[in-house]
């Protein structure tokens, strides 16, 4: 067989082997035992489709590491591009994973190099192993269970208004079009984009609707008012209510393993003519990763809430001049 088939044969029983893992890992009547949102998955299937790759190749074709560290790239791409035509998985999900998988590829790669260059290939157990390794990690993982954890999103801007112009804005969001959105990164990722907010009255009990675009609404209630100064929320949305086209089954508001939990406006007087407006959020994190997961979810809120903060700028500003 010639080092093009081998490379070729490789990469194929390497893309066989992550749909392998990812559709028993997504099996339902095996949750308890595996899951796509496991260490497991994030580190098991990369190093496995890196050592396949390498293993399965020639000698020659692996003689340089650079190689063995990229050429597993070749089967997870494959895999990626054809989960995301087929709509088994979402872009932004793939994103997001894609940086530990490029560098636990690789490692996958360079351990399959190290077997064959020293042992010639005679010892062939270990590539069991580590084929095997995420189906007895999961269960283990399983049984530890995932440990909740509650985050914080700050952001805040300078507006130049009075607190009455900023405070009519904040209350209540008139309809934001387009070119006001400047929130590119979630932007980029799919997530629903703002359009409105409403709110029945300014005291306790209040009931605010944040509307998003692709049917996504928040329910909140306001728990803390103080006029001109504070306002203090409860986030809902059920993700019930959510379509499924709107956003990754994993990373979905209010889903399994992410919810926003409150918000909180904060408006103080800087001098005669500025104001600080801060906005915050708090959110819940429920992963056996959420060192990894916790940095993309403050990225996406700090995205969001920036962006509903220069809308509020914009038009405080505006009204003023």
């Amino acid at each position: 067989m010639s080092q093009g088939q081998r490379i070729i044969l490789s990469v194929l029983a390497a893309v066989v082997f992550a749909f392998i893992v990812r559709g028993i890992f997504a099996i339902h009547g095996l949750d308890r035992l595996f899951g796509v949102m496991s260490v497991a998955f994030l580190l098991g299937l990369p190093f496995g489709v890196g050592y396949l790759t390498v293993y399965l190749s020639k000698i020659e074709t692996i003689e340089y590491s650079a190689n063995a560290f990229l050429l597993p790239f070749i089967p997870v791409f494959v895999f990626f591009i054809t989960t995301l035509t087929f709509k088994v998985e979402g872009f932004a999900c793939w994103l997001m994973i894609m940086p530990v998988f490029l560098v636990v590829l690789g490692l996958g790669g360079l351990a399959a190099r190290y077997f064959k260059l020293k042992k010639r290939d005679k010892d062939k157990s270990f590539v069991y192993v580590v084929l095997l390794l995420p189906f007895f990690l999961s269960p283990i993982e399983k049984m530890i269970g995932a440990i909740p954890g509650t985050y914080k999103a700050y952001t805040e801007i300078d507006i130049h208004a009075s607190k009455k112009q900023i405070w009519e804005n904040v209350t209540r969001v008139r309809s934001i079009d387009q070119q006001q959105d400047s929130a590119a990164f979630t932007r980029f990722l799919g997530f629903p984009r703002p359009i409105k907010a409403e709110l029945d009255k300014e005291a306790v009990g209040g009931k605010r609707k944040a509307i998003f675009d692709k049917g996504l609404v928040f329910d909140e209630v306001v728990t803390a008012y103080r006029p001109l100064k504070s306002m203090t929320f409860t986030i809902h949305a059920n993700p019930y209510d959510i379509p499924s086209t709107t956003m990754d089954e994993h990373i979905v508001v209010g889903g399994e393993f992410f919810d926003v939990l409150n918000g909180t406006y904060q408006l103080e007087q800087i001098d005669a003519h500025n104001c600080k407006l801060r906005l915050f959020s708090t959110f819940k994190l429920n992963t056996t990763f959420n060192f990894y997961a916790g940095i993309w979810a403050s990225w996406i809120m700090k995205d969001i809430q920036q962006n509903i903060l220069k809308v509020i700028k914009e038009r405080s500003e505006l009204k003023k001049s």
